[in-house]
């Protein structure tokens, strides 16, 4: 069975994840995750709680920055303020949270969050040892290592499937910190790897100048589900802590339904009741990769966008025709297609990108084509050209629909409907029984019968759906249609509430657990650790150096940074390799990155693993 998790920025678009299909979300707190701009009050994810133990989906919590000695200590109060109201897991990257404070709290399910830099089978087998439940699954991985990660371990597998790629190894990219201050690993990237670049080799010729060189496209691994679920993986996670209620019922719904396609199960409860059809080209992208899912080398002229960090949408057409006030397109590349008043278009003008909105359209003849033609009439005219190709990034009538969207989810049921007394039994086997007294035997015993299998299935505001009725009495009752609807509605709240006690019991029997190392093997740590082992506080410290791994230098969080003292540092690690992407494996010259405040970084490469690291250079 394969979870699908989901993001949840807050309360409302954890809801709205619940109800069109994840297994599971994960949420931030009001501190400690690794998206600041993405906090919620205890008393909303207790809701959120509350709502997605109706369904058996579990709610993760992201307690993932690496923190100070102060903060050790008040994000282990939040933890057990965080298992009192129920939550599934806590999502963490400092050890310190595991260190000085094993066991940690009753609650038995950690998660070693992706920001652990968990890319290897020493790794993994390390954090196991640590008392994890699950590893989060470095993103740069293909099907074949997520494999043998899986034949030498025995923890849960959690890898991403969809949304935005972060261009380093999550937990490895220190460029935000030291251009500005602001710390990836503290949740405040600043984003550097969409800005501007220039690539220069030694002799100071430009490669390629004042492109977007560390900008990647969004994953996308909706043809490798089968794939990565053969591989081990446990949980197929979305990414988009920051995204919006839309973008969640969008991605969501479709990866639910592409899920349920394949036959790969699902963990929670429900039936999805879908009123729209998902897409995954109407939602944000930068354009779609499957990265390095089946092997490096392999894609990389497909991972990257240099020419902008911003959505493009679909490509629909290139302008044939253009008027004082409106232009014609040539073809659509989706059928059918039809633009929309306020829909947003974007196009490339000498490589940089511009837009506009649609006010107007209107259908004209085309004596080309014979036939009608769409006339576009935008909100300004300028840079559109004969023979330009342009992209529609907003769907204004597919925003629409997400919003107004009804889709529910609904636990399947069955009713049994004796003489004086009726049976319910969900989906899940849980069951209750409903007495009730009636006056006398119905005359017309066949419309009776009608009545009561019509009634019983008006599930209504309910989070049920009644899919049979079957009656278990050869005398049938009489009840007058508001009897059987008092009836129903008594029936569905008394099997929710025995689902929520079951849930309750589940969470005291977890609770009585603790979250204990299986080991005390050191085998799987590196001798030493320098400031990219991300310690920031002294219980991480012990942690490591009492399994006999020595911190050799703090995070660079740790203190403030001279800028001679920053000079020399790798600022980045990444797969996406330049050279590569240039065709220059073969080039022996230095290369360099120029940002475009003409300050350089330069590069190395580890060909033999098609790694390249940025360091931090001098002015």
């Amino acid at each position: 069975m394969i979870e699908l998790l989901a993001p949840a920025k807050d309360k409302n678009c954890a809801i709205a994840a619940i109800n069109y299909g994840a297994d599971a979300i994960y949420i931030g707190t009001s501190e400690f995750g690794a998206r600041k701009k993405a906090p919620n009050s205890l008393t909303d994810i207790k809701e959120v709680v509350e709502y997605a133990h109706k369904f058996n989906v579990k709610v993760y919590v992201t307690i993932n920055t690496i923190l100070t000695d102060d903060e050790l200590l008040r994000a282990k109060e939040l933890v057990e303020k965080l298992t009192e109201i129920g939550v599934d897991a806590i999502i963490i990257q400092d050890m310190g949270l595991i260190g000085s404070f094993s066991p940690l709290t009753s609650h038995p399910s950690l998660h070693a969050s992706t920001q652990c830099d968990n890319r290897t089978v020493e790794k993994v087998k390390f954090l196991e040892e640590a008392g994890f439940s699950r590893v989060i699954l470095a993103r740069e991985l293909s099907i074949e290592q997520i494999a043998e990660i899986k034949s030498q371990t025995n923890i849960e597998l959690e890898t991403f499937i969809h949304g935005s790629l972060c261009v380093s190894y999550s937990g490895q990219c220190y460029l935000s910190n030291l251009i500005g201050g602001r710390s990836a690993n503290r949740g405040e990237c600043a984003q550097p790897c969409r800005k501007k670049y220039s690539l220069v080799d030694e002799d100071g010729n430009f490669i390629e100048k004042d492109k977007h060189l560390l900008n990647l496209k969004d994953f996308n691994a909706s043809k490798h589900l089968k794939a990565l679920a053969e591989a081990g993986v446990t949980s197929f996670k979305i990414e988009g802590r920051l995204k919006d209620e839309n973008y969640v019922k969008n991605v969501v719904g479709y990866y639910r339904k592409l899920i349920d396609e394949l036959g790969l199960g699902k963990t929670s409860s429900g039936h999805i009741i879908f009123d729209f059809e998902p897409n995954l080209a109407k939602s944000f992208n930068r354009g779609f990769t499957d990265y390095f899912l089946k092997g490096a080398g392999t894609n990389v002229n497909d991972c990257h966008s240099f020419l902008t960090p911003k959505s493009m949408g679909e490509k629909i057409g290139k302008i044939t025709k253009i008027g004082q006030d409106f232009f014609e397109l040539s073809q659509y590349y989706s059928s059918p297609f039809t633009l929309h008043s306020q829909d947003g278009l974007c196009f490339y003008v000498d490589e940089s990108l511009s837009g506009c909105l649609i006010n107007k359209t209107t259908m004209v003849k085309s004596f080309d084509y014979q036939d009608e033609k769409q006339r576009i009439y935008p909100n300004k005219m300028d840079g559109l050209k004969v023979g330009m190709q342009l992209y529609r990034n907003v769907d204004s009538e597919f925003e629409k629909k997400l919003k107004n969207s009804k889709t529910c989810r609904k636990i399947t049921a069955e009713i049994e409907f004796g003489l004086g007394k009726i049976k319910i039994v969900d989906e899940d086997k849980n069951s209750t029984e409903l007495a009730y007294k009636f006056d006398e035997i119905a005359q017309n015993e066949e419309k009776m019968i009608e009545n009561i299998k019509v009634q019983f299935k008006k599930s209504g505001e309910s989070d049920f759906l009644v899919e049979n009725v079957e009656i278990k009495t050869e005398k049938i009752p009489f009840l007058p249609i508001s009897k059987l609807n008092e009836i129903r509605r008594e029936l569905l709240e008394k099997l929710m509430t025995v689902r929520m006690n079951r849930n309750l019991e589940s969470q005291k029997l977890k609770s009585s657990e603790t979250v204990k190392p299986k080991s005390s093997q050191t085998s799987n740590l590196p001798k030493e650790i320098d400031y990219r082992g991300n310690v920031l506080n002294k219980y991480a410290k012990e942690f490591y150096e009492n399994r006999g791994c020595k911190v050799t230098e703090m995070a660079l969080e740790y203190s403030t940074l001279s800028e001679s003292a920053k000079a020399g540092k790798c600022a980045m690690t990444t797969k996406h390799c330049l050279k590569y992407a240039f065709n220059m494996c073969q080039s022996g010259k230095s290369l360099f990155l120029v940002d475009e405040k003409n300050k350089q970084y330069p590069l190395k490469f580890n060909c033999k693993n098609c790694e390249m690291e940025i360091y931090f250079g001098k002015d």
